[in-house]
Formats: structure tokens, sequence, C-alpha cells
């Protein structure tokens, strides 16, 4: 079964973004970013990752999910072309290349997507997105940034008080100050790694 991996970057109080969606202050040089090109290539919206030279093979990621705020703070109408993106809204609609835009609830899209064949799912957020559907999260790859930001985007919104054990994976520090750290979800007292499924950090 497909996984959902929520990746994403966030500040060390827990932000992934200001109160208006502001992600400027987040750190876009350094040696960490050298580690997200060779082992998240895919994503990188479509368009940098062309610029850069970089290859995008979806084999980790073929699909990622958004809420309506993130996917317009970029201002791309098809930011991962190369993925198949699932943007989440009521209200709003557009059309883009491998652009859906849908106002099916969350949970019951993601249960389907696990069902199909294919890569991991990329939960690229907003925060209320990531807290309606984070009882389907299987795995966290958060890239944790050397910042405060006071206020701002919770990375899971206002999802209500409810302890859920992940288990570490791996941890890899860069000189930035960025950690990427990677968790799996615990289930019935036994992890995925026990299994020898660590597919991420590793670049397995």
């Amino acid at each position: 079964m497909r996984e959902l991996v929520y990746y994403a970057a966030v500040t060390l109080d827990g932000y992934i973004a200001g109160p208006n969606g502001e992600f400027d202050a987040f750190l876009v040089e350094g040696d960490h970013m050298a580690g997200i090109n060779a082992r998240f290539a895919d994503t990188l919206p479509t368009v940098a990752a062309e610029a850069l030279g970089i290859p995008q093979t979806r084999e980790v990621f073929d699909t990622v999910l958004m809420g309506w705020n993130t996917y317009r703070v970029g201002g791309l109408p098809s930011p991962y072309a190369h993925l198949r993106q699932i943007v989440f809204s009521r209200t709003r609609t557009a059309e883009a290349e491998s652009l859906e835009v849908t106002a099916e609830d969350p949970v019951a899209v993601v249960r389907r997507l696990k069902q199909e064949e294919g890569g991991a799912i990329w939960l690229c957020g907003g925060g209320a997105l990531a807290a309606t559907v984070a009882d389907e999260i299987d795995r966290l790859i958060l890239k944790r940034q050397p910042l405060l930001f006071g206020s701002g985007i919770p990375l899971f919104g206002d999802r209500p008080y409810r302890p859920e054990r992940f288990d570490l994976v791996e941890t890899v520090a860069y000189e930035s100050g960025v950690v990427f750290t990677e968790l799996e979800r615990r289930r019935g007292g036994a992890t995925a790694r026990d299994a020898g499924a660590s597919i991420l950090l590793s670049g397995g």
C-alpha cells in the first residue's frame, strides 16, 4: 500500500509559514539544499528543477496533495507538473497540466489513492489539510529550520489534542542549521522500519 508522507519545512516553534503565508525567511541557500536536490528532487517546482538541470524521476513521490492556499502561494498554474497534483478547495477551481481541483473529502481521496499502484503520496500542505488527514499520515519528513516565527500557520493547523506516537527513522543535520528528520507512525506495536521499509532519507 502507498504511504502518505507529510514532507514540509517547519520552524523551531512549529510553523510552516507566517500569519499571511509568508515563507521567504526559510533558508534556501546552504548545504541542506544539496540534500534536498539529491534526495527529494521531485519536491522542487518543475520549472526550478528544469532551470537547475536536476532530473525528476518520480522514484519517491508521484502524487502531491495541496490545499488551495499552498497551491496558490507560488503563483504557478502547475507548480509540480511532473507529478499528479490534487488541490482541495470547496469553492475554487483551476485548470492546468496534471492538475485536479476537487471538493471531495480529503480523507476519502487519500484512502482511495493508497489503494492504487504508484509511489509515495506527498502531502505538501497546508496546516489545515494536514490536520484533516492527520490520521492517514504514515510518515513525516520535517525540514526543521533554525528559525522562530512567533506566530503563523502551524504544522498541523488546529488539530485537537490527541497524542499519537511516531518513531524516529533517521536524522540528518546540515551546517546551515537545517535538520531533516524522518519519522514513521507507530502501528500496533511494530513499525515499518522493523519490516525493513525505510525508504526516504536512506535513499532506499
